[in-house]
């Protein structure tokens, strides 16, 4: 399963959507921070670990603000990056942001 990069608004109001039927893993990038340069790895790591069961995102958050924006926005979680949610049913069920992202939280998360 590939990580689907979030380019527009309607890209993450269709990904939002999706998560009625499949669970959505996101993760909001910095595409210059040493922070989440490692974030992203662990992320990577989960999904080539993990099963078929996520729809896996990601939003680089200086080239795409506009749509980071509308993340926060929508649902409710103050913008920090590296920012990692699972979304169930439009719902949060889960962020973490900096450090605390890894494959193990990740897991956990799931797994709760």
């Amino acid at each position: 399963m590939s990580i689907r990069e979030l380019i527009s608004i309607d890209d993450w109001k269709e990904l939002y959507q999706s998560s009625g039927e499949k669970p959505v893993l996101l993760l909001k990038h910095s595409t210059t921070c040493p922070i989440s340069a490692e974030a992203f790895k662990e992320f990577q790591a989960f999904q080539k670990g993990a099963e078929n069961e996520f729809n896996y995102a990601l939003v680089k958050v200086i080239e795409q603000r506009p749509v980071s924006n509308a993340i926060a926005e929508k649902t409710g979680v103050k913008h920090e990056s590296p920012q990692c949610f699972l979304i169930k049913e439009q719902e949060v069920t889960w962020v973490d942001s900096h450090w605390s992202i890894t494959k193990r939280a990740i897991e956990k998360a799931i797994n709760q």
